[in-house]
């Protein structure tokens, strides 16, 4: 399953299946790990990644402390309604993405200039329709993650708009 989240307001890409995980941070190297979490009572949970244990707690509505370091956090899967609805709600650093695979036609913004609310940011061919991407919200665009001709897969980040 791939997830969308922001963390202290930098956007990244967590990937999960089974014991495994991919956690890909804007502008870092992409860290990929196996591990093991269990419930350790109220909202606790007990994670091990390469013999480290971390202690995770949620505190409420997007905070959650490991090992007694509190981070914001949103997490959204793009492919769900409720995610996509919801992007334009949130503030900070939003992601606009892609729901199906296709290919990138136009780019339309370039990362620094201001964009509007359901302004077009990038069409994507997909079953030989186009598609625009449009911004969720007023913004800056923080960054472009793809180029005309690219090849993009279902859940990619085409955009961040701060």
């Amino acid at each position: 399953m791939k997830y969308h989240i922001v963390i202290d307001g930098k956007a990244a890409i967590l990937s999960a299946s089974g014991d495994h995980f991919a956690y890909h941070a804007e502008g870092e190297e992409c860290v990929e790990r196996d591990y093991s979490a269990s419930p350790a009572g109220d909202g606790a949970w007990s994670i091990l990644i390469d013999g480290r244990s971390y202690a995770a707690k949620l505190l409420g509505e997007g905070e959650v402390s490991i090992n007694g370091r509190v981070f914001q956090v949103e997490v959204f899967d793009p492919r769900g309604p409720r995610g996509r609805r919801a992007a334009g709600e949130r503030s900070g650093p939003q992601v606009v993405t892609t729901s199906m695979p296709g290919r990138v036609v136009r780019v339309l913004v370039t990362p620094g200039q201001q964009v509007a609310a359901g302004q077009r940011l990038i069409v994507v061919e997909a079953m030989k329709m186009q598609n625009e991407m449009k911004a969720p919200r007023a913004g800056r665009v923080a960054s472009v993650k793809a180029e005309a001709g690219a090849t993009v897969s279902a859940g990619d980040i085409l955009v961040v708009i701060e």
